[in-house]
């Protein structure tokens, strides 16, 4: 990950500890190159598979992680064994024919949801099943009254796949949030102001892309992309927010900005018509905190312009390409 950051750092034209344009870093950067690299952690105790509120504090429940372990202290050089798992975790989910069942990560995120766990007792590196992934799969899968899994002996990329197929079709009508149509709530005169990380470590921020694009193709079919999106924008708006993780701001990337006025912003969209081109946002840690930030609206990127000093939101087709994936592994449509 600090690999990554350092490199993609400057594709956006600044420099400041910030990925502002995952694209760009997915277009540009190999993880091959961080082979032979060296790297050091401490020894720490941590909660593993932890998912807890925003900005950290204790889990709500046992079942926000599933176990606390101790990790030795620990340092050598990136293996090429090593990157062929960050790559096969980054390129998203298939099955064993290579259609694509899911999305990923962007570039910069970290892998807490895919960590091991150092298991004392016999000084080895084991398994680690997030809890509310597991109970999932067990209790509304399984229909079994337990939320744990005590191994994945068996588990293949297409039980995976087996997995979400059985729970879309399940649960279609009750726990699905993916509904494109929103004809209702824009006929009602509902706004909608979305924004989701774009290194968050656990829910793929592309998957926001897709949502909105899904509601875009479905409520204006039969105009352009500029057109449909100029229209949508009327109503329906969505900000990447730079370097964010899962909730809020992320700690590896400290100078990012996170949205502190959006409550007030819906409301003036709302109550006064006064649409939110870009989303004001505020550095809340770091060197640079209390800082004001623009965060642009997609499908707009930012780059920056004069040294850093300049932000401006350009359209940019390939990174926009990027972000658009085709789940060919499933026969209906998955918004």
């Amino acid at each position: 990950m600090n690999e990554t950051i350092a490199f993609c750092d400057p594709l956006d034209g600044k420099t400041d500890g910030v990925v502002s344009r995952s694209d760009l870093c997915k277009l540009h950067f190999s993880l091959n190159s961080t082979i032979g690299k060296p790297y050091s952690c401490p020894a720490s105790s941590d909660m593993v598979g932890f998912m807890g509120p925003p900005g950290g504090g204790p889990p709500k429940s046992e079942r926000q992680f599933s176990n606390f372990s101790p990790t030795p202290a620990q340092n050598g050089t990136v293996s090429a064994k090593g990157v062929a798992v960050a790559t096969e975790i980054t390129d998203g989910l298939r099955d064993s024919k290579g259609r694509r069942v899911y999305l990923s990560y962007q570039p910069a995120a970290g892998f807490v949801d895919a960590q091991t766990q150092y298991n004392a007792a016999t000084n080895s590196w084991g398994l680690s099943v997030n809890g509310m992934g597991a109970e999932f799969v067990t209790r509304y899968l399984q229909l079994r009254d337990t939320s744990s899994m005590a191994n994945l002996d068996g588990i293949t990329y297409d039980t995976l796949k087996d997995w979400i197929y059985q729970g879309m079709h399940t649960y279609q009508d009750t726990l699905q949030t993916t509904w494109p149509d929103l004809t209702p709530f824009y006929e009602a005169g509902g706004k909608v102001l979305h924004f989701h990380g774009e290194s968050d470590n656990s829910i793929p921020t592309a998957s926001s892309v897709r949502y909105y694009e899904s509601v875009r193709r479905i409520m204006y079919p039969n105009i352009s992309f500029n057109d449909s999106t100029t229209a949508l924008n009327d109503w329906y708006r969505l900000f990447l927010v730079p370097g964010a993780g899962h909730w809020g701001p992320s700690t590896a990337q400290p100078n990012g900005p996170w949205p502190q006025t959006s409550l007030a912003v819906l409301i003036d969209w709302v109550e006064k018509g006064i649409q939110p081109t870009t989303l004001n946002a505020t550095v809340l840690q770091g060197k640079h905190i209390g800082e004001q930030q623009q965060i642009c609206g997609w499908p707009l990127r930012p780059y920056w312009t004069n040294n850093g000093t300049n932000m401006e939101c350009q359209y940019d087709q390939a990174s926009i390409d990027s972000w658009l994936y085709d789940f060919d592994a499933f026969k209906i449509p998955v918004y």
